[in-house]
Order: C-alpha cells, then sequence, then structure tokens
C-alpha cells in the first residue's frame, strides 16, 4: 500500500510545491505531480521562475510527448488529464481536489492541502477514501500558512 502524507495549512500551494519538488530534485527522487490541467499550467510556468537562478527540470504530460529516453533523464513529471505517471516515478504529489487515480503506483503520495475550506474539505474526503483503499494515511500540519 502507498503511504499518503497530508500537508496541510499550506498558504500557497503552487509556492510550497515548488520547494517540495526542488528539494525531491535536489535527492535524485524521480516525482510525478497530479493537479487540475490549469494548476499544472501554474507549475509549469512557476517551475521556471519561482526563484531567480533556480530551475526544476521537468516535463509535461502529454502535452511533451516525450519518448522514453527523455522521461528517464527527467526528475519531475507533471501528469495531465488521462497521462499516466512513468512505473520509474516512485513518488507522487497532488494538488488535485480529487483523489489520485493511481495512488497504488507509487510508494508515497505528498498531498498539498491548501488554507481555502473548500480544498480542506475535499483534502478531507480524500483523506478518508485513501483510509478506506487501505492506503497509511497520516498528517502533517504547517503553522500560519506553513511554507516551511
Amino acid at each position: 500500500m502507498t503511504d499518503v502524507a497530508f500537508h496541510t495549512g499550506i498558504a500557497n500551494p503552487l509556492d510550497y510545491a515548488c520547494r517540495l519538488l526542488r528539494k525531491a530534485y535536489r535527492s535524485g527522487a524521480l516525482v510525478a505531480v497530479h493537479a487540475e490541467p490549469v494548476l499544472l499550467d501554474s507549475l509549469d510556468q512557476a517551475l521556471w521562475t519561482f526563484e531567480a537562478l533556480e530551475f526544476v527540470p521537468h516535463i509535461v504530460l502529454p502535452r511533451d510527448g516525450a519518448d522514453a529516453r527523455r522521461l528517464a533523464l527527467t526528475p519531475v513529471v507533471l501528469v495531465k488529464d488521462a497521462a499516466v505517471a512513468p512505473p520509474a516515478c516512485r513518488i507522487g504529489v497532488t494538488l488535485a481536489g480529487h483523489p489520485v487515480a493511481d495512488v497504488g503506483a507509487f510508494d508515497r503520495l505528498i498531498a498539498i492541502v491548501g488554507l481555502d475550506p473548500e480544498h480542506r474539505e475535499a483534502g478531507r474526503q480524500r483523506w478518508r477514501e485513501y483510509e478506506r483503499a487501505g492506503h497509511a494515511v497520516s498528517h502533517v500540519a504547517k503553522p500560519a500558512g506553513g511554507e516551511g
């Protein structure tokens, strides 16, 4: 089963995701990111610009039409629509308001939950669904907007 960690109290989920993905990239992890297409487009841009002189190598599936060689060289994969994360990505990150369909494909899934009441309620529903499916669910509370 997948270990699912809910990071809650995040004032700026997009910025938090950029920092989390930078940390994962620096550690050598291969990560797949799930979110609604518009949010993934924003994340795609933010990974180029969130901090001066920073860049997190990434690819968007299926838009970038990556072949196997290119996927193998790219540590962060933004998974859009019905695209499937490459099997090498053992860590998943989600900003989506719905459960990740292929959650079982990951060893670990990090669910980023913002401060918005609707986003928090969607997070609670996802928690219950993952728990019902038998995944190990944990909570990481970030105090006062928790960007650290």
